[in-house]
């Protein structure tokens, strides 16, 4: 919780001064009590007081005063509201690698499965587009609110040689770049952007990984990346098994440096997992939210059952 006015907390320090004085005169009261010897007398003399509920009652009013005044400081919460517009570019690895078979049935199924799934948990006001890259990244579809166009696109990736993760963020940001200008030649104000890159092994070929992140800095996109895939994939080529791991260092050190996230999937359910988390983190943002009007009602609440305590046990209103 923050507060937009946060100097009105001083204000505190009244009801707390408030308090004080209460307790000083309830004890100055006892001290009195105490010098008047004849204590049957006195009963006689003084009405008899609410005792311990007197002090209930004085306690309710304060603390409403007490949340009244915090209303007046403008309290406030995040909360989560649907974005209203991004761009997002999915870029998948479909390099011959992603037929190892470390994963169920293959990389390359899950991989199409759970980007399936990402398509249909992204929010539908959001621009989604999509990018392969094996020795080369092209842009298969334009971002766009059709849906259809991007699952059937995944549905007919096909695989090749080589791995060009740098060439993928640079084909990516143009895709971003000539979405952008469009907008703009129609003058409509440019929404946030963000590219989602799974890839299974080591870069081969194509641009290196640094230049892609000074290009994606200097464009201002995120790049969230996804290492997909075990340390035990393999794959048979002519007959030779050769190990094809997962390139984790890099893809978490693109993550880093251009302020997108992180993550791993070893597994279809892992894979489905994080892309929903990624659907989650780009479909919706956090906004803060004025909730004085709880406190003001609060504190209200409080006075008035402090108040009404004080007549039915007191007679008085304090």
């Amino acid at each position: 919780m923050t507060f937009q006015s946060p100097w009105w907390l001083f204000a505190l320090l009244a009801v707390v001064a408030l308090v004080a004085l209460y307790v000083v005169l309830q004890l100055r009261r006892a001290r009195y009590a105490a010098r008047f010897t004849n204590v049957a007398l006195l009963g006689t003399l003084v009405p008899k007081r609410a005792g311990w509920r007197r002090h209930v009652a004085f306690g309710l009013v304060t603390l409403g005063l007490g949340v009244l005044v915090v209303s007046l400081a403008q309290p406030s919460t995040e909360v989560r509201v649907p974005r209203e517009r991004a761009t997002v570019i999915m870029a998948v690895d479909v390099s011959l690698s992603m037929r190892a078979t470390d994963v169920e049935p293959d990389r390359f199924e899950a991989m199409q499965q759970a980007a399936q799934e990402f398509v249909e948990v992204l929010p539908e006001r959001i621009n989604l587009g999509l990018v392969s890259f094996a020795g080369t990244a092209t842009t298969l579809v334009t971002p766009t609110t059709e849906r259809e166009e991007v699952a059937t696109a995944i549905r007919n990736l096909e695989l090749a040689e080589a791995t060009a993760i740098g060439d993928a963020v640079f084909t990516s940001l143009t895709a971003i770049t000539n979405f952008q200008a469009s907008l703009e030649a129609q003058g409509e104000e440019l929404p946030p952007a963000r590219i989602v890159l799974l890839s299974d092994g080591y870069s081969t070929v194509g641009r290196d990984e640094t230049q892609a992140i000074d290009a994606a800095n200097a464009a201002q996109v995120p790049v969230s990346t996804i290492a997909f895939g075990t340390d035990y994939g393999t794959l048979d080529l002519n007959g030779e098994r050769v190990p094809v791991p997962v390139d984790r260092a890099t893809l978490e050190q693109i993550a880093d440096e251009t302020g997108g996230s992180y993550s791993e999937a070893a597994t279809v359910a892992e894979l489905e997992e994080v892309y929903e988390d990624l659907g989650s983190q780009i479909g919706y943002t956090s906004e803060p939210q004025d909730i004085s009007p709880w406190f003001v009602r609060g504190g209200l609440l409080f006075a008035f059952l402090g108040i009404v305590a004080s007549l039915l046990w007191t007679n008085r209103l304090l």
